[in-house]
């Protein structure tokens, strides 16, 4: 009995989590630079310290949570055969360029020489990396898949960090790659990894969506991000009010309007001298938005790409990137561009006629019929302009989805949502292998290139998400499985020998039999004990009072107001077998 009592208070000792020992430096102030409730919170709780712009330090507590979100990210991603590695944060410039992205990255990747004028960058995302590391070990389709994952710090140079967690310039992210010897492979590899984040954000307690989306990497044949409803979510999301479709604006399919037949009408060229933008037009004209083609004109590693979409519409330029193929510099073009592309002033642009590079038609203008266009003259539009007769040019879906738009799949009318992307997998394919060699020896003794997936979760945006879906008037209230800290133990007087004895007693009974449990041993008033206890939010409070005299204690969750009396004798059983109903 003496060795065990010896061990006991050995283990209690060691694993001893302590309120005055922890460091969880609490606020009652609102800091003056916070936007949303999770950046307030996450300072007031004492999870973390910003040391500048859209950089933050995690303390004790916020280090806690992120360790838990850790480990249910191991437990599912290693249940799918994926295995831990860690990869150094300082790339040599050399993969990027071998990939094609070290120009493309652009201004967000930070760049820097080492004494000897060696370009490296700090990583942002690791896909040349890991694929360097398997085209090095890997040579026969018998040593495929392999599946590997680090949890890691990234650094992004954010034009503009805000939200706190939500967008900063270091961040950690769990990014996994699986490497595959065939489509089928990759396709089997990347539904594993669609289940195992829905495992994931379930456990975390997210409410979350699936939606399609582009994957920030040209070529990519597939993409889905996990987002989160939020009015403070930088993503807008074209959601069905009918069916399951959802899709992030940037690459929500469009269906077009349908017009009615109407005969030709003959080309008219009409003076304008003061109408330049649609708005003008729709005065002079006496027409709405939809009457009209609006020429939007870009350039693209040194070529002019014309889009034309209809009046009312905006360009999607994700969706023109991805139907001019891959490419380094993008961006609208200048007025002197313009004038070399129209022979005109800017405000007279149109596809008849035009000396573009490439001339993309939006499926809109082509379905319509006696449209109103700019004349590539100045002071100069036409009247009963029509694809096919009057212009040509490559038809597609290059229009930007807005409310009110059919869905793709049911045709049932879309709405326009924010949200908070907080998981993205897709499929790179062939991307990263054909322009790093990455090639493995087929069973038919061919060379064939190995298929990558990419997966991702930012995991203190996850934590700042999480938040954002719990948290009431008095602070946080954690699901049970992130929380820092399962239980606390506050006992209410450190005068009185049996309060503090009592406590003690329970915090290192629940210890012993696995409960994460946090005891406020502090010499505070017990109303800063209770403000703190509501504002980290942990899930379930023991309160060690002045119900002691009748053998009592009193029991709290944090997601309710009610208070349950229980045995003090028996509590660490009673917690334990509530903390196990809620796991």
């Amino acid at each position: 009995m003496a060795g065990f009592l010896c061990l006991y208070n050995k283990i209690a000792e060691v694993m001893q989590m302590r309120f005055s020992k922890m460091f969880i430096p609490t606020k009652r102030e609102i800091p003056t630079d916070v936007e949303i409730e999770s950046h307030k919170l996450m300072i007031r709780s004492g999870m973390i310290k910003k040391s500048a712009s859209g950089i933050y330090n995690q303390l004790p507590l916020g280090l806690k949570v992120e360790k838990k979100i850790e480990s249910i990210i191991k437990e599912e991603v290693e249940d799918a055969d994926f295995r831990e590695m860690l990869c150094s944060a300082l790339i040599p410039s050399e993969l990027w360029q071998e990939s094609g992205r070290w120009a493309r990255r652009g201004a967000e990747m930070f760049r820097l020489e080492d004494r000897t004028g060696k370009e490296f960058c700090l990583g942002p995302t690791h896909e040349e990396v890991f694929t360097d590391i398997v085209r090095q070990e890997v040579s026969s389709y018998k040593q495929l898949p392999v599946k590997l994952y680090q949890i890691q710090s990234k650094y992004r140079d954010e034009k503009k960090p805000r939200f706190g967690a939500i967008r900063t310039k270091s961040f950690t992210m769990f990014d996994a790659y699986s490497f595959d010897k065939d489509e089928e492979s990759l396709n089997k590899s990347y539904e594993e990894m669609i289940a195992a984040f829905k495992r994931i954000f379930d456990r975390c307690g997210v409410k979350y969506s699936l939606v399609e989306a582009e994957s920030g990497i040209e070529g990519a044949p597939s993409s889905i991000e996990f987002m989160v409803k939020s009015e403070i979510g930088e993503d807008e999301l074209a959601i069905c009010s009918d069916c399951t479709y959802a899709a992030n604006r940037e690459s929500a399919e469009c269906m077009p309007r349908e017009f009615e037949a109407e005969e030709l009408g003959t080309l008219e060229e009409v003076h304008t001298p003061d109408a330049r933008t649609i708005k003008d037009l729709e005065e002079f004209f006496s027409a709405e938005g939809n009457r009209f083609a609006k020429t939007i004109i870009y350039y693209a590693d040194g070529k002019t790409v014309t889009v034309v979409v209809r009046g009312d519409r905006e360009v999607n330029e994700n969706k023109v990137k991805r139907a001019i193929g891959e490419v380094e510099e993008f961006g609208l073009a200048t007025d002197e561009m313009v004038k070399d592309v129209t022979g005109s002033e800017v405000g007279f642009a149109g596809p008849i006629g035009i000396n573009s590079d490439i001339l993309l038609i939006d499926e809109e203008i082509a379905n319509g019929k006696n449209l109103i266009t700019g004349a590539n003259k100045t002071g100069y539009h036409f009247k009963n302009a029509n694809f096919g007769r009057d212009f040509e040019g490559t038809v597609g879906d290059f229009r930007t989805v807005r409310e009110g738009d059919k869905c793709p799949k049911c045709g049932a009318p879309l709405k326009i949502r924010r949200g908070i992307e907080i998981g993205h997998i897709f499929k790179a394919g062939q991307k990263f292998s054909e322009n790093m060699n990455a090639i493995y020896r087929s069973e038919e003794e061919t060379d064939e290139y190995i298929q990558l997936g990419c997966y991702e979760i930012g995991t203190e945006r996850l934590t700042a998400t999480i938040i954002e879906q719990n948290f009431d008037a008095d602070g946080i209230v954690w699901p049970l499985s992130v929380a820092p800290f399962e239980v606390e133990i506050i006992p209410v007087n450190l005068k009185n020998e049996d309060v503090v004895n009592t406590a003690e007693r329970i915090y290192k009974e629940l210890k012993l039999i696995g409960v994460d449990v946090l005891i406020d041993d502090r010499d505070a008033r017990p109303g800063t004990k209770f403000k703190d206890s509501d504002l980290i939010g942990i899930p379930v409070r023991i309160t060690v009072g002045r119900d002691l005299k009748e053998g009592l204690v009193e029991m709290k969750f944090r997601n309710s107001e009610e208070r349950e009396l229980i045995s003090a004798v028996d509590a660490a059983e009673i917690v334990r077998e509530k903390i196990s109903e809620l796991r």
